[in-house]
Order: C-alpha cells, then structure tokens, then sequence
C-alpha cells in the first residue's frame, strides 16, 4: 500500500492556499490605500509558496491525477513569475497586473483541461469547474490586455482575479482530489510509499 500522507498534505495546503488567495483578494478589494510595493511582495511570495505547494501536489500521486497532472509546469511558472514579481515589488501596478494576470490565466487553461478529464472520470462538478475556469481565464486575460489607469480599478480586479482563483482551486482541489486508505501502488517496483 502506498502512503496518503503526501496527498493529504497537498490537499490541505492547497485548500489553505485558496483561503490565503480569497482573503487577499477580499483585502486588496476593501484596502485601497495599500501601496504597490506590498502588493507586489505579498503577491510574489503567494506565487512562489503556490508554485512550491503546486510541485508538492504533483508528486504526491492522487488518486485520479486530475488536480494535480499539470502542477509541474504551472508550479515552475509559477516560481519564476512570483520571482518577477518580488525582483520589481516597487513598479507599476500595471506590471504587476500583467505578470500575475499571466499567472491567473495559466492556471484557468489548465483548471478547465482538468474539467474535461473529470467528465471522462464521471465527477459531476466538472461543468463547475468548468464554468468557473472560464471565468478565471476572462479575469487574467483581462489583467494582461487591458490594464487600466486607475490604480483603484487595478486593485479590485487584481482582487477579483484573486479571488475567482482561490474559488477555482478550493473547487478543484474539493471535487477531484480522493485519498483512498487502501490505494495500490501504480506498478511492482514503485518507489513511492
């Protein structure tokens, strides 16, 4: 029998990860006055400790692989944009808008790829997450191609943006993510536990 542990590790730090981008989000929204340079390090480090909490998830082995198959190339993109991000905390609200917009639409293409692997799996709220992928991509596109003047504006879409994603991810995260006790190791010679 293979350990869940890891699984179960990676389930709860995603969940808390969407948690933390909600909350930010909400934060962002309601405190305008805060300056671009936190926002640009609070949203750097949250890149970063996403990407690291994205590359746990994907070598822990889930049960359909459907939350986590794509965690490898998103966890590493995104390190390096939350590493963008930190390196430039003090620009423009507008860079920071278009890496983290980046970042926003990536996740929302792969979230909706993972939607249609969940239908071919059976799982109902694929339509959800679906629905929601969408929505998280128009966000991040929007953040790309239309930054706008108003820092207030950029402010509450970058916590909309934020907000869209941590409800996809908790969605994605609660839907397809299944720990079995008495899982099986994939092949004979698995070195995983």
């Amino acid at each position: 029998m293979r350990s869940v542990i890891p699984m179960r590790i990676a389930k709860i730090v995603n969940i808390l990860m969407s948690v933390c981008f909600c909350a930010f989000g909400i934060i962002i929204m309601a405190m305008p006055e805060i300056s671009v340079s936190v926002v640009g390090i609070v949203i750097g480090i949250c890149l970063i400790l996403s990407g690291v909490f994205k590359l746990i998830g994907y070598f822990s082995k889930d049960l359909f692989r459907l939350a986590f198959q794509y965690d490898l190339q998103l966890g590493m993109l995104l390190i390096a944009l939350g590493t963008a991000i930190l390196i430039h905390s003090d620009q423009t609200m507008t860079f920071i808008c278009v890496i983290f917009g980046i970042s926003i639409l990536s996740e929302g293409l792969f979230k909706a790829s993972i939607a249609f692997d969940s239908k071919k799996f059976g799982i109902k709220l694929w339509i959800v997450i679906l629905i929601v992928s969408v929505v998280t991509c128009l966000f991040g596109a929007i953040l790309i191609f239309f930054p706008s003047e108003s820092i207030r504006v950029l402010q509450v879409h970058l916590g909309l943006s934020l907000l869209w994603d941590g409800i996809l991810n908790f969605i994605v995260i609660l839907s397809t993510v299944k720990i079995v006790k008495n899982q099986k190791r994939d092949y004979p010679n698995d070195t995983f536990k």
